[in-house]
């Protein structure tokens, strides 16, 4: 593992925050972190001072509530996370505008499409949406066809179930 790198998980585990190691060949990432909203500005934070760069921002609408997925990388060396924060139930979350400044755009286009609340954002207004479709949020699904969190979470081979191979020549 790389110095910065083994310096970035110090430094997470030292607020004890839990990181899933993952296989960066299969998934594209190194880590992944489910947090609290309460604790996200402070994870943030961390992010900047740790000199790892913000990739995106986006929604998931699944049960029981809306995610928000953060991607965070490195410039200098090959370091990828995930980070899964639940809205709460007013769907609402702190801002990271004003720690990541590219955050700005991202999180109002997860408001547009989602209609999530970015605490103390200072510019919530429609990215891509026009004015009067503020209400649309056409990201959302109706309640027939939300999955589960747990449904649309990477799964590896060991964690798959074992099938039935008889039922599957039936």
């Amino acid at each position: 593992m790389h110095p910065a790198t083994e310096k970035l998980v110090t430094a997470l585990s030292e607020q004890s925050i839990v990181l899933n190691e993952c296989d960066y060949a299969e998934r594209g990432y190194h880590f992944e972190i489910d947090l609290d909203a309460g604790r996200l500005r402070e994870f943030a934070q961390c992010m900047l001072e740790q000199e790892m760069y913000l990739v995106f921002v986006g929604g998931l609408h699944v049960d029981p509530a809306i995610e928000i997925i953060y991607q965070f990388a490195s410039y200098d060396r090959l370091c990828r996370l995930v980070l899964r924060v639940v809205v709460d139930s007013n769907n609402a979350i702190p801002t990271i505008s004003d720690i990541f400044q590219g955050a700005d755009w991202h999180e109002r286009e997860t408001r547009d499409f989602y209609g999530v609340i970015f605490i103390d954002h200072p510019n919530l207004v429609p990215l891509i949406l026009a004015e009067e479709d503020v209400d649309l949020k056409p990201l959302l699904k109706n309640s027939d066809n939300i999955k589960e969190s747990a449904a649309v979470r990477w799964v590896t081979v060991e964690e798959q179930p074992e099938t039935d191979e008889k039922a599957d020549t039936d």
